[in-house]
């Protein structure tokens, strides 16, 4: 394949992946600080399908696509740019595993709730919920510097 369309796919694949990593966390944070529980069952369950769907999707394609423009472009593998891009990336999913198990149980938490009329949902979703933004934190950030050094490719390491 043509490392241009290679390139396009990967920045598009990024783009896919970030923003709906973005927004479906906005989504959910702003929609548990609402404390409609019919609605949070409603988002939890959404975002759950749109992590599978989508990030889960490019989370694979982006490291798939990555060492093939990489090794098109003929560019050592090593501790430079691209080594901290891997690092960052890797750490970046090392939270995201778990903020999805996380999002399973809180759409399940949330689920029951309404199912059975509750009033709230039950002490260890907020738990899970304040594990999901402390996570969702190292996670963005390592994909914002992970952008950073794709566009910059910084020299001299």
């Amino acid at each position: 394949m043509d490392y241009l369309v290679i390139k396009w796919l990967h920045i598009l694949s990024a783009t896919l992946m970030f923003g709906t990593g973005l927004g479906t966390a906005f989504y959910m944070f702003v929609t548990n600080r609402s404390g409609n529980l019919q609605a949070i069952a409603v988002v939890t369950h959404w975002v759950a399908i749109a992590d599978w769907i989508f990030t889960a999707t490019t989370v694979i394609f982006q490291p798939v696509s990555g060492l093939y423009m990489v090794h098109l472009a003929g560019f050592p593998i090593g501790f430079n740019w691209l080594g901290l891009t891997f690092a960052l990336y890797a750490i970046a999913g090392a939270c995201w595993l778990p903020v999805v198990w996380l999002q399973l149980r809180m759409r399940d938490m949330a689920k029951e709730a309404v199912r059975q009329g509750a009033t709230q949902l039950p002490a260890r979703y907020w738990r899970y919920e304040r594990w999901w933004c402390v996570l969702g934190i190292p996670a963005f950030t390592g994909l914002i510097w992970v952008y950073w050094l794709m566009v910059t490719k910084p020299t001299g390491w």
